[in-house]
């Protein structure tokens, strides 16, 4: 079976999850878009032989659309995938699913109401070999129970209007979802620390900024979020054990030894780090389709990360050690 896809947001990870939709996975095929920018999302429809619409709210409405795929700005995105769920069409929603929790509880409540699961979030990294290998030897028991968790995400320079409170809802949304989903339990205390401040940073920018959280079961974690590194994109996570201890692996690259030096490339931003996670995630989402079960990460995994998020800036603003409160699973994303 062929899905015919509606795709809202045409910006760099729109357009990219476009091109992935067309030319690498299989079974889907991109019949609609829409943009904020309309003069750059019809000449991409064109180039793809898509409808082009005004406002994503067409393209949701669109009976030709079987599913949609949310890739607009960050404030849009639960309206969106509130508007799938009354239309009782699946949606492919990049982080985050909402910009508050009380958003992402408001679509659980929808989707509960509704009766089936139609979300699906884009926390890509669960779908990348390295930290699925790094899930595999903590599950195995072979470092034993983790004790502590040391990881940090280093952007070369921040995007366009980042802000101090994106910085953690933003990217550290990213070390939120996959700390959680390794360890496999919630977070229990959330606080934030800010160190010497980069001069590069922009005028208000905190940056960077040091996540500390403890899970239920007393695993603490430490997660530099650093978005002036300069020098590259750098994603790193270490676990430490009771009997050993697991790293995540750098990216394959060429180790080049010339003119007396010894170096290898590192990669200048998340679409090149993550192309292939990218590619494995979209495709088993298509086949999740097929076979009627969507796969993780959920709606409630989009909300579990919203609430840490938020505890987290709370934290920071307080300068306090924050619980972080999620509400009751229902069984019904189990």
């Amino acid at each position: 079976m062929e899905w015919k896809i509606g795709v809202i947001g045409t910006g760099a990870i729109g357009r990219d999850h476009i091109r992935r939709l067309t030319n690498v996975v299989h079974g889907a095929k991109v019949v609609a878009l829409s943009d904020i920018r309309p003069e750059n999302a019809a000449g991409i429809a064109k180039e793809y032989g898509a409808v082009f619409y005004e406002t994503g709210e067409e393209v949701i409405r669109d009976p030709n659309v079987d599913v949609i795929l949310v890739a607009s700005w960050d404030p849009t995105h639960a309206g969106y995938v509130l508007q799938c769920i009354r239309e009782r069409k699946y949606v492919f929603c990049e982080k985050p699913l909402g910009v508050s929790a009380k958003e992402c509880r408001n679509i659980i409540d929808a989707e509960l109401q509704c009766g089936k699961r139609l979300v699906q979030v884009g926390f890509m990294r669960r779908y990348d070999r390295g930290y699925r290998a790094l899930k595999e030897i903590i599950d195995s028991g072979k470092i034993g129970a983790p004790l502590m968790v040391h990881c940090c995400h280093r952007n070369r320079i921040p995007g366009p209007q980042h802000t101090t409170d994106m910085t953690i809802k933003n990217s550290g949304i990213h070390e939120i979802d996959v700390l959680r989903w390794l360890l496999g339990e919630e977070y229990e205390t959330g606080q934030v620390l800010t160190v010497k401040q980069n001069r590069s940073a922009q005028d208000g920018l905190e940056d960077p900024q040091i996540m500390l959280l403890k899970t239920g079961s007393g695993v603490r974690i430490d997660a530099e979020i650093n978005m002036n590194s300069h020098y590259g994109y750098d994603i790193q996570c270490e676990v430490v054990g009771e009997k050993g201890t697991a790293r995540l692996p750098d990216p394959n690259t060429i180790l080049l030894k010339t003119d007396g030096t010894r170096s290898c490339q590192i990669y200048s931003d998340w679409s090149e780090r993550f192309i292939e996670a990218y590619d494995i995630e979209l495709q088993q989402w298509i086949d999740s389709l097929n076979q009627g079960a969507l796969q993780r990460p959920s709606a409630w995994d989009g909300y579990a990360a919203c609430v840490t998020a938020d505890t987290l800036i709370q934290a920071r603003l307080k300068g306090t050690i924050e619980p972080v409160l999620i509400r009751e699973k229902p069984a019904f994303y189990e």
